[in-house]
């Protein structure tokens, strides 16, 4: 079996192995990734016992596979390339070599203030290079990485590094994004107010303002200690199942779940769908536009491009700055050839002026990818038609925080790419559509509720300190399958479309924010007796936040004053992003007799389609939903 998917036929032979040998194909898969002790056990455990292990007696290092294999024949080919967050700042480049070098430098740092191997060490950073070589250092040496996205709060910053026990945190004094700058090392001492295990702070200074505070006992320079490094640094052999990183994600009760992915697995994973779906050649230059805070980063930022050994662009700004035409500035300027980016900023800059894109070559460009929700038909013909000029396929991918990489995923050139359809599983993944008694859809054209039916390589191994959360958040909806949350269509040919998640989690420009923890930051507004969020169809982020609020009785406030009061409370909680669109004040909430806040209502009414809201004369208050509908203007 060739290891390389280049042909339908091809995609074929690996899907039916891996569905049906699974044990025989991982084992040949593994081959081809360079192992301290290569695996003999591949597979074990099920969505039953949850105690599921893959490749459990190979011996590996992940960064050993992402640089020191390739040094011997790519040694001087160009592997990272960082653009700032301004046209004018320095550009940086680096080869296997360099960033080899700067990746053991890194490692070296961490070493010599104490982190050892399953440490926990948790970056709050930027976009610069040093969280990239930063994440790798720790997968160097066997320490434990958590990133957090950049845009969270002092309290969401605290409550991670507080589930995770982290003893060292990397930040920078502050970050530029756009036209603003970001206090990550105010925030970042906010946060360490509450913390109690963290012993020290290195601080990549960025915009090296005068104001920022420095604790003498605590806080270290990063770049200082790293021009005092040594650039040589033998790798930690890791077991297979040794964790290698926690990735904070939301869900629909308040707490965020720290999804531990552990080594071997999830690196032969990252490795194959990046080589598979993006079809990539040697001299092809590959940008993904997503920040290493989230999921997307680990696996096609920071793994699967160099475990492939393949060249690419790191971008610390925002596709509107300092204008509208920057993500095509930067595909001419680096001859971009896979780029790969999310649906929210494409229909932001489909919004603007075409001026921004024809002022700019995109000859180079061979493959277009999005991720992070369902892309819509219009924002994918102006994709495949503006961007790409008719000649670039678009994988469009579905996968999640939980799955580790690509689960279902047209192949660039070999498999068929249509409007909003994430078509084919990938090789080693089994997908069922079952109604919402967890039966079986059999036909061949249906919709339902997506799980996946065995386990994969990438997939998440536990939720860090709570197996038991694992279980019931994963596994009980339909016992014996993964459920993902999603709803799916499929169609008569068996490609799949993605149609949205089917529970209480909103996905927010491609981020995943849990109601509940909204609802949380709401409610902690002295006026307000309860609240109930909702995701309603949003022009530009795919979904917005649309807020129902009930206030105390006799509560006067004007209804600007109260949104205002309210961002700051989320703001301060969860951070901007989860900041909502749409404010409704009600008298109350549509609620079952139990007491269960009936969000499909709400959801329909966000949505301005309430033109079939079901039975509603068995809620406990019927009538509130009439002053919601006209509350809402319908």
């Amino acid at each position: 079996m060739n290891q390389n998917i280049s042909s339908r036929d091809d995609y074929e032979e690996h899907y039916t192995l891996s569905t049906t040998e699974p044990e025989k194909y991982w084992a040949q898969i593994a081959k081809s990734y360079d192992w301290k002790k290569e695996p003999q056990k591949i597979i074990q455990g099920d969505f039953n016992d949850l105690e599921i292990k893959w490749f459990e007696d190979g011996q590996l290092n992940i960064t050993y596979n992402c640089l020191d294999r390739h040094l011997e024949k790519r040694g001087n080919k160009t592997a990272v390339m960082w653009e700032g967050n301004s046209p004018d700042d320095e550009h940086l480049s680096y080869t296997y070599n360099e960033l080899h070098r700067e990746v053991c430098r890194f490692a070296n740092v961490l070493k010599d203030q104490g982190i050892k191997k399953w440490d926990r060490v948790v970056f709050y950073m930027s976009m610069v290079p040093e969280l990239l070589t930063g994440v790798l250092a720790c997968a160097r040496i066997g320490a434990v990485h958590s990133v957090v996205f950049g845009g969270f709060s002092a309290q969401a910053l605290a409550g991670r590094i507080q589930d995770c026990e982290a003893k060292l945190v990397v930040t920078n004094d502050e970050a530029y994004r756009g036209a603003k700058t970001i206090g990550l090392k105010e925030i970042t001492d906010e946060a360490l107010k509450s913390c109690t295990t963290v012993d020290k702070v290195l601080v990549r200074k960025r915009t090296h303002a005068s104001h920022v505070n420095y604790d003498s006992t605590r806080d270290l320079d990063l770049l200082e200690l790293l021009s005092q490094a040594d650039d040589q640094c033998e790798p930690e052999w890791m077991n297979a199942e040794d964790p290698l990183f926690i990735l904070y994600t939301s869900g629909s009760t308040g707490t965020p779940k720290g999804l531990l992915h552990t080594t071997g697995g999830y690196m032969v994973w990252a490795g194959q769908t990046f080589k598979n779906v993006f079809q990539m050649e040697e001299d092809d230059i590959y940008w993904c536009t997503a920040d290493i805070g989230w999921i997307t980063g680990h696996s096609y930022i920071a793994y699967g491009p160099l475990i492939n050994g393949a060249s690419s662009v790191i971008f610390e700004g925002i596709p509107t700055y300092p204008d509208a035409g920057r993500f095509w500035e930067i595909v001419e300027k680096y001859k971009i050839t896979h780029f790969y980016t999310a649906p929210t900023a494409i229909r932001a800059l489909q919004a603007c002026d075409l001026k921004f894109v024809k002022d700019h070559d995109l000859s180079s460009l061979k493959v277009l990818g999005s991720v992070g929700e369902p892309i819509n038909e219009e924002a994918w013909q102006w994709y495949h038609k503006e961007i790409g000029n008719e000649k670039c396929p678009i994988v469009d991918t579905w996968w999640q925080t939980e799955t580790g990489g690509f689960m279902i995923s047209p192949m660039a050139g070999i498999t068929e790419c249509i409007p909003s359809y994430a078509t084919y599983p990938q090789p080693g993944i089994l997908p069922q559509l079952v109604d919402n008694e967890g039966v079986q859809l059999e036909d061949k054209t249906a919709e339902g509720n997506l799980c996946i039916t065995q386990p994969w390589p990438g997939m998440a191994r536990t939720i860090w300190g709570n197996h038991e959360r694992y279980r019931q958040t994963y596994f009980t909806t339909y016992p014996g399958k993964y459920f993902t949350g999603d709803g799916a269509k499929r169609d008569e040919k068996s490609r799949y479309r993605i149609t949205g998640r089917v529970d209480d989690v909103m996905n927010i420009s491609g981020h995943r924010i849990g109601t509940a923890e909204v609802e949380e930051a709401i409610n902690e507004h002295p006026f307000v007796v309860e609240s109930a969020v909702v995701g309603y169809p949003h022009d530009i982020k795919g979904q917005g936040i649309y807020a129902y609020i009930n206030l105390n009785e006799g509560a006067e406030i004007e209804l600007d004053k109260l949104k205002t009061e309210i961002n700051e409370f989320i703001i301060k909680v969860i951070g901007p992003i989860a900041k909502p669109d749409q404010v409704q004040i009600v008298s109350g909430l549509p609620k079952t007799r139990s007491g269960k806040i009936m969000r499909r209502i709400l959801r329909k009414v966000a949505s301005k389609d309430v033109s079939n809201l079901g039975d509603i004369s068995t809620l406990l208050n019927p009538e509130v939903v009439d002053e919601i509908k006209k509350g809402a203007g319908l």
